[in-house]
């Protein structure tokens, strides 16, 4: 049943509408955005940066250990892979 003075949603809506804060309204629209400032490398950059350039020469170094495990286990026996049967 509808009330004849308007609609109930919109008047809820209008009483729970949170105000204009003062940041959202301090500039105009048509200003200029403000230019994002450039945050200076710090150690943990470094770091990460450090560790994403190694990983391939990681990745690498790990890949010839295994190929060269593999090729001493075969060499003592003939056990591929660790199984014996």
């Amino acid at each position: 049943m509808t009330e004849p003075d308007g609609d109930p949603t919109a008047d809820f809506l209008a009483e729970v509408r949170a105000e204009e804060t003062p940041w959202r309204t301090d500039r105009p629209a048509d200003a200029e955005p403000a230019p994002e400032a450039e945050p200076a490398p710090g150690r943990a950059r470094s770091v990460v940066r450090a560790v994403g350039e190694a990983a391939p020469y990681v990745q690498a170094g790990l890949f010839a250990a295994w190929v060269a495990t593999s090729i001493a286990e075969s060499g003592d026996g003939g056990d591929f892979g660790g199984q014996s049967g």
